[in-house]
């Protein structure tokens, strides 16, 4: 039997980032992937979905000037969309396989292979046993410690008539073979309202959404809330607010271009029954651990089935879980931080559990939305008090440049003379390149005079959250009392209780 110093299951993002942090260490490590390596990183997830986007916002721009110069709207053509994504996929796809094949050349000083790509079904079958089954043979290997990547699958729902054609989920929606006319998303989280803004903005599908909530993104400060639901109806999107989805219906003798009837309730009591040719289901998606025989490992579960964990490490202290199989934050970086990171628990070079905080966000939606630290929402309900300081873009150099001035940029700051930076929205274009040095700055504790005091190039985006950090410290170029529809300088504090 085959031993290794680690056997990961799942060649996912978190799974590949821990292969290469052990062969770092000196690790002799198998990587064993079901399906496709990247995982939903490349093919029905970050990658696939961004990639739409990007081509999407350009289409959408393009229309806006061509609109302006009373010219025809360029309608790019579904075959010309998923040549693109398909060629995005194969290029990352590319990469990875490149670089794993010539890992799996390197030996160590026994002759040993230090990494080894393995295509199959992987089980655990003990504690330390690995059983990876392909084309009707099986393998066992034996690993001194185990890390579960397993990835997620996107949550369904029984009462939903899921047929793959006209009801599709966030993972199947990459196989559209055509635009649709017409498209309902259930679900208005972040990938729903991203694939909202995709459908929107390539100008070929009319596009409703459900939310059961009075607005979308409620997680989010209500001035974002509303900015990215203005700008999803300014171009065309139907956003079913405060909604109840009652029933779906796939049917034989619909309309053209109708085939999916959804009938929806509302708190006054009103219902109304719509027709359109897909529905998406965006409603989460659930962790693959399930059928990967952890209980065989003596892996301690919840009463829900799902394993126990403290940080990434299970009940057994040399099998990890990261990434979507944790069932928490279903991100790439996040998972990519964790496969590392349980890596270097298993080779002793920490105890710590992973740290999420101040994690740094984007959305991408249209305009985009970053976001790090708190937000006002989140200082309020903590009863934190702050000050903050908020710029349009209309009076950036650069967002004027790129003719995209709808957005702002949000700076919280701790409410006392240090003033330390806590938290920061950014909305519009460039949002997620101009988020990252405040997270360090966030991390590192630090004043937002010292942000105040950065020389900026020019035009840039990034000159937005300067002057944020001016108007704070009170020498701003542009005064918040002269342009108070623009710029808002203010300070909130929990009130007081009388005796």
């Amino acid at each position: 039997m085959e031993r290794y110093d680690l056997a990961i299951i799942g060649g996912g993002p978190s799974g590949h980032a821990a292969a290469m942090r052990a062969i770092d260490l000196g690790m002799r490590v198998i990587l064993v992937e079901r399906d496709r390596i990247g995982g939903t990183g490349i093919y029905n997830g970050a990658l696939a979905s961004k990639t739409l986007w990007e081509m999407a916002v350009r289409v959408s721009s393009t229309n806006e000037l061509m609109r302006k110069r009373g010219r025809e709207p360029l309608k790019l053509e579904w075959d010309e969309v998923h040549r693109t994504l398909q060629e995005a996929m194969f290029e990352r796809k590319y990469l990875y396989a490149c670089h794993m094949q010539l890992l799996a050349e390197r030996r160590n000083d026994r002759g040993e292979a230090l990494f080894t790509y393995e295509r199959g079904e992987a089980r655990l079958a003990g504690p330390h046993g690995v059983e990876i089954a392909r084309a009707g043979n099986t393998r066992m290997v034996e690993a001194a410690n185990i890390i579960i990547a397993t990835g997620s699958r996107p949550r369904i729902s029984g009462e939903l008539p899921m047929d793959g054609v006209n009801v599709l989920t966030s993972d199947q929606v990459f196989d559209l073979e055509a635009a649709p006319e017409s498209i309902v998303i259930v679900g208005a989280g972040v990938i729903g309202c991203e694939f909202a803004t995709i459908f929107s903005n390539l100008g070929r599908t009319r596009v409703h959404i459900i939310d059961r909530a009075a607005r979308i993104l409620p997680f989010e400060d209500d001035d974002v809330s509303e900015l990215v639901s203005r700008e999803m109806e300014r171009r065309g999107v139907i956003i079913h607010h405060n909604a109840k989805l009652e029933r779906l219906t796939v049917l034989d003798d619909g309309p053209p271009g109708g085939r999916v009837a959804y009938e929806l309730s509302y708190p006054d009591g009103r219902r109304e029954t719509l027709h359109v040719s897909k529905a998406l289901l965006s409603i989460g998606r659930l962790a693959n651990t399930d059928r990967i025989g952890l209980e065989l490992a003596g892996v301690d579960m919840d009463d829900r089935g799902q394993p126990i964990l403290k940080g990434t490490a299970t009940s057994v202290a040399h099998i990890h879980m990261v990434g979507d199989a944790t069932g928490g934050n279903m991100l790439v970086n996040l998972g990519e931080s964790e496969g590392r990171h349980a890596v270097e628990v298993l080779a002793g070079l920490r105890n710590d559990e992973p740290d999420h905080a101040n994690m740094s966000t984007i959305m991408f939606l249209d305009p985009e939305v970053a976001g790090v630290g708190l937000n006002e929402q989140e200082c309020r309900t903590r009863g934190i008090p702050y000050r903050m300081a908020r710029i349009d873009y209309s009076c950036l150099a650069r967002a004027i440049a790129m003719r995209r001035t709808r957005g702002f940029f949000k700076v919280l700051v701790t409410d006392d003379d240090a003033m330390r930076v806590i938290g920061m929205r950014a909305v519009g274009e460039h949002a997620s390149s101009a988020i990252q040095a405040v997270a360090l700055m966030i991390r590192k504790g630090m004043p937002v005079s010292d942000l105040a005091e950065l020389l900026h190039p020019h035009p840039s985006i990034t000159e937005g959250i300067q002057e944020c950090a001016r108007m704070l410290v009170g020498t701003s170029i542009f005064k918040p009392e002269v342009l108070g529809d623009k710029l808002r300088c203010t300070r909130w504090a929990p009130a007081v209780k009388a005796a």
